[in-house]
């Protein structure tokens, strides 16, 4: 069913959706930051529309580039600049599904930008267990506290799909939890889906990984790294959802400017 955003009438994914991402430039503040938020704008707004025009079902707007990353709280002027660019990307895709994704863990923020803006769901990298990510250990689960905010918020409709056994990452302190323990988890704590990634940005996911998840929880099962034409076929034999970031960018690499060429092989390895 689809539900009314901020702009209008939002569509719901589809089965086999592929989702893109919009890496937002460095956003003020943060220590990479060189552009003003103006022309970060225009950037995502052309982005998005690449990704749209090229056939991708829904996009992801996130603060990658605000490396290196913190944990909440967040600065104001992070969360007001990704409301902004939020509501720009929504402008441009339309009745397309937007998601969110504030790093570090910044899930509630992420939650209500999306509620603002128009977005049909979230990202969250800590919905269930801890664990040490690169910017130190995560040793609260979102679950609780982050239900009970969307109940609070009126944005139930707003799904939450959660990495389990997160992308840059140790497990060790979970070492006897596996990834179809920690996706059975996350249902039974309501997640709306999960998130299947390989070790790092980039890196594959584990096909027997992304097929444990489906068949230990009933959940929507997205793949959240590595994803590239020849990899799509097979991951859309147990996955609903492929998240693309750094194979669209020119010459694959996450942080540079997307590519329509690459946007468009990636739309047509989904059709095969």
């Amino acid at each position: 069913m689809s539900k009314k955003s901020v702009g209008g009438t939002t569509r719901s994914l589809p089965p086999k959706a592929l989702i893109g991402m919009v890496h937002v430039g460095a956003l003020p503040g943060s220590p990479f930051a060189h552009s003003p938020l103006s022309r970060i704008e225009s950037t995502a707004r052309e982005e998005a529309k690449v990704l749209i025009d090229s056939g991708f079902d829904a996009v992801i707007v996130e603060n990658m580039h605000d490396r290196p990353y913190v944990q909440p709280p967040h600065s104001p002027a992070t969360i007001a600049s990704m409301t902004i660019l939020c509501a720009a990307v929504k402008d441009v895709i339309g009745a397309a599904p937007m998601g969110v994704q504030v790093l570090s863990c910044g899930e509630r923020e992420a939650l209500s930008i999306a509620l603002a803006t128009g977005g049909s769901f979230i990202r969250c990298e800590n919905f269930v267990y801890a664990h040490v990510a690169d910017e130190g250990l995560l040793s609260q689960a979102a679950a609780g506290p982050l239900l009970r905010f969307r109940k609070e918020i009126g944005a139930e409709h707003i799904k939450v799909i959660c990495d389990i056994k997160k992308k840059h990452a140790s497990h060790t302190i979970t070492g006897d939890i596996t990834l179809g323990d920690a996706a059975h988890t996350a249902e039974f704590f309501g997640a709306d889906g999960v998130i299947v990634t390989g070790a790092f940005t980039g890196d594959p996911a584990n096909q027997e990984d992304v097929a444990e998840a489906k068949r230990a929880a009933h959940l929507s099962v997205w793949v959240g790294s590595g994803v590239d034409p020849d990899q799509a076929k097979s991951l859309f034999e147990h996955a609903d959802a492929l998240i693309v970031g750094s194979y669209i960018k020119r010459g694959g690499i996450w942080s540079a400017p997307i590519d329509p060429k690459r946007c468009r092989a990636m739309t047509k390895a989904k059709r095969l």
